[in-house]
């Protein structure tokens, strides 16, 4: 019984470094192709390509940010922070959805006074230069991909970079259509379809990171699938005062009132409460506390 949690620590560990690796990777490639697509905006005059450099600028920077909450879960608990800095994945998740939506509201702006104002621009170079982009994004949201369904960073990142990479391959078609027809408003039309793309794979980052900052049931969590498993435990004749929330991006907390029987002597008790976490870890709940109590459930007819 006592095995189990330190497997699931020597697998989440193995994880963080292989998420390490990957954000490391990620935060080098797109740091280079916002250089690469900043320089052709501006040669080009593609707001098109500004406004993707802008956004995968914010992508660096968010991927960044989660590197640095990743490794912040690896320093240990104190007396000042006793649950050590995990909160910090979802404190940058948060983070992270905020910025691009400040993102959004600055390329609409722009992207709306270029529709009604067209300004020629380089289609050749700036299908070239979205060309690399799919390459770039693609490579990098498959680094994430094995992970993305783990935890709320990795997911917003593999979602922002494969939203990159088909708005790169949506600049490139507009670049080509631009070569042969010179219709210049085109530009600023896909930038606003990219302004949706980013909102559409942003929002539910922004719901997720926002409900776990203020302690709401992850959603990974099914609370009734939870009292109903461990009500499934021999000796339990109920449950209630139960808390979840989360610690961090991939740690979830509870606490619980158990109701045992007035037999159960207090190794028993002990034993209990083993196996009733050891089935709350294929649950999703990796740090449980227990309180118990005897005899009859007071909170069955009632709200506790």
């Amino acid at each position: 019984m006592h095995s189990h949690p330190h497997e699931h620590h020597h697998e989440h560990a193995r994880e963080i470094s292989g998420l390490n690796r990957a954000f490391i990777i990620g935060i080098i490639l797109n740091a280079i192709f916002v250089v690469v697509e900043v320089g052709a905006g501006f040669a080009t005059n593609s707001l098109a390509l500004l406004t993707d450099a802008g956004h995968n600028l914010g992508d660096v920077a968010g991927l960044a940010l989660s590197l640095i909450a990743f490794r912040l879960t690896k320093v240990k608990s104190n007396q000042h922070f006793t649950y050590g800095y995990s909160k910090t994945t979802i404190l940058v998740a948060l983070l992270n959805a905020l910025i691009l939506f400040i993102a959004i509201g600055s390329i609409g702006y722009e992207a709306v006074h270029r529709l009604l104002h067209p300004q020629p621009t380089e289609g050749k170079t700036m299908a070239i230069v979205a060309a690399v982009g799919i390459v770039i994004n693609t490579i990098s949201a498959l680094l994430f991909m094995r992970d993305k369904d783990k935890d709320l960073n990795v997911k917003g990142a593999y979602l922002h970079l494969a939203a990159d990479a088909l708005v790169s391959l949506g600049v490139v078609f507009t670049g080509i259509i631009i070569i042969y027809t010179n219709l210049f408003w085109l530009d600023s039309a896909v930038s606003i379809v990219i302004m949706l793309v980013i909102l559409y794979s942003t929002w539910n980052l922004l719901s997720d990171s926002l409900r776990l900052s203020l302690d709401a049931v992850p959603r990974n969590v099914d609370m009734e699938h939870l009292k109903e498993n461990i009500l499934k435990a021999k000796g339990v004749t109920g449950v209630h005062h139960i808390h979840v929330w989360a610690l961090s991006t991939t740690i979830n907390a509870m606490t619980a009132h158990l109701v045992i029987e007035e037999n159960i002597n207090s190794d028993e008790e002990q034993e209990l409460k083993e196996e009733v976490k050891h089935s709350l870890a294929h649950l999703n709940i990796q740090h449980a506390t227990l309180e118990t109590e005897r005899g009859k459930d007071k909170c069955e007819e009632k709200e506790c």
